[in-house]
């Protein structure tokens, strides 16, 4: 009776244990689904780019109607990868356990990318034309727009993983999400810097 009682209390004691929350490791179905996403969203913007040389290869006359100014465009390229790294610095921490150190590389990350939207909307004033002035104000203005809406977007995204990580859902076993996060917003990086090569360095080589 005193043994039965006894498997009942070390069963309590089992279901009372917090079951774990989240996937381990790279097999998880949400990292194989992001993977899919910037596959399609890569294709997206290499169509986007491509038409911005192949217009330009039609034009009789100057394509890019002056040289981009770069004062607002390297810092903000500068900040926009340097946020990468503030947040691959928090991954790696979680990884090791150190909630702390992921809530504050979630939260300068996120300020950086706030930042470089006000500065990216600066630029957008700036500019002497407008969306449907010529085709390459068009392709200007609808490539670094869908660009800002993945920014956007992961800005979001790395709002929820800062929520989650005030709550401490993340440790050094289960930080998937925080992965996967991260993965997005290198993609987002990685695109800004292909954009910016194309509208903003290339025509200094073709003038």
């Amino acid at each position: 009776m005193a043994k039965t009682a006894r498997m009942n209390d070390d069963t309590e004691m089992e279901i009372a244990q917090p079951l774990p929350i989240g996937s381990v490791g790279k097999a998880a179905s949400g990292w194989w689904g992001m993977q899919c996403l910037i596959a399609t969203e890569a294709a997206l913007f290499a169509y986007l780019l491509f038409s911005y040389f192949y217009l330009g290869s039609q034009v009789h006359g100057p394509w890019v109607p002056e040289l981009p100014k770069l004062k607002i465009a390297v810092p903000n390229t500068i900040l926009l990868l340097a946020s990468s790294f503030v947040l691959h610095w928090g991954e790696t921490g979680i990884r090791r356990g150190k909630n702390g150190r992921l809530v504050a590389s979630l939260v300068v990350t996120l300020l950086m990318g706030i930042v470089f939207m006000a500065l990216q909307g600066v630029e957008w004033h700036n500019k002497p034309f407008r969306l449907g002035d010529h085709a390459y104000a068009s392709s200007y203005f609808v490539t670094t727009g869908f660009h800002m809406m993945h920014v956007a977007v992961g800005l979001i995204v790395l709002a929820v993983l800062l929520l989650a990580a005030f709550g401490r859902r993340f440790s050094a076993e289960r930080h998937v999400p925080v992965s996967i996060g991260a993965l997005y917003w290198h993609f987002v990086d990685i695109v800004w810097l292909c954009v910016f090569t194309t509208f903003y360095i290339t025509p200094y080589f073709s003038s």
